[in-house]
């Protein structure tokens, strides 16, 4: 068996001397002259058939070690004044970023353009764990319950206790507590955690979270329905309702 040693860092090297040779020959050269040589490279690139796509490589390593060549020329051929200077810089914005284009429509569609020939990303054996795999967050169909109002002139049994009643232009809690301002109707949960009562002249909703204490009158908002013990609100029909938490993290009053 033959063993092959990779070569050592002085081979390497002298691979790499034509590119900084190359570079020194077009700075001397007059910028003219550099020009022409360096666009002849790009046809070659993109014809890239037999023996000129075997020197693909070496015609993409011309063209990125010939252009600043080309600019030291620019400069030396206006005598590197101030004219010259934003000349220079001008060139090389414009040539970098053709060159940046160039290279990237040529590996267009390679999987990888770093130039490496690597093993596929998944087998033939693979493909099908890959097709089923869930893909992003799992979807949930949120049906809503719509609101049942119940009127409270004549009382309603309250499901943590007592009776809610309408007394006075106002609604009367079962502790004793009065609301103003509010509709004589009222709707909750099974478990009565959450108590919503529509404002006065349809300008809102008031949400009594009963299992805190808290109260929050929500101006403009209007009970869209109930989903797993929670109310889901919206500002119009139009609009797609919003969970309790959503509105409280926003359009808290």
């Amino acid at each position: 068996m033959v063993r092959l040693s990779p070569p050592g860092p002085w081979r390497r090297c002298l691979a790499w001397l034509p590119a900084p040779a190359w570079l020194l020959l077009l700075a001397v050269l007059p910028w003219w002259l550099d020009l022409p040589l360096l666009l002849a490279c790009v046809p070659a690139l993109l014809w890239r058939s037999g023996l000129l796509r075997v020197q693909e490589r070496l015609l993409r390593r011309a063209l990125r070690w010939g252009l600043p060549g080309l600019l030291l020329a620019v400069l030396r051929a206006f005598r590197a004044d101030a004219l010259a200077w934003l000349l220079t810089l001008l060139a090389a914005l414009a040539g970098f970023s053709l060159l940046v284009l160039l290279e990237n429509w040529l590996d267009r569609g390679r999987p990888d353009r770093s130039g490496r020939q690597g093993p596929p990303p998944s087998s033939a054996d693979d493909w099908p764990a890959v097709a089923l795999a869930p893909i992003g967050p799992a979807a949930a169909i949120i049906e809503l319950r719509p609101p049942h109002w119940r009127a409270l002139e004549e009382g309603l049994a309250d499901p943590l206790g007592g009776v809610l009643r309408w007394r006075d232009e106002a609604v009367l809690l079962a502790d004793g507590s009065r609301l103003y301002g509010l509709e004589s109707c009222c709707d909750f949960e099974a478990d009565g955690r959450w108590l919503v009562l529509p404002v006065a002249q349809y300008r809102g909703v008031l949400l009594l979270d009963r299992r805190h204490d808290r109260r929050h009158r929500l101006r403009g908002w209007q009970l869209a329905g109930w989903y797993q013990g929670q109310p889901w609100l919206s500002r119009d029909e139009e609009q797609a309702p919003l969970s309790i938490a959503h509105v409280l993290g926003h359009d808290d009053d």
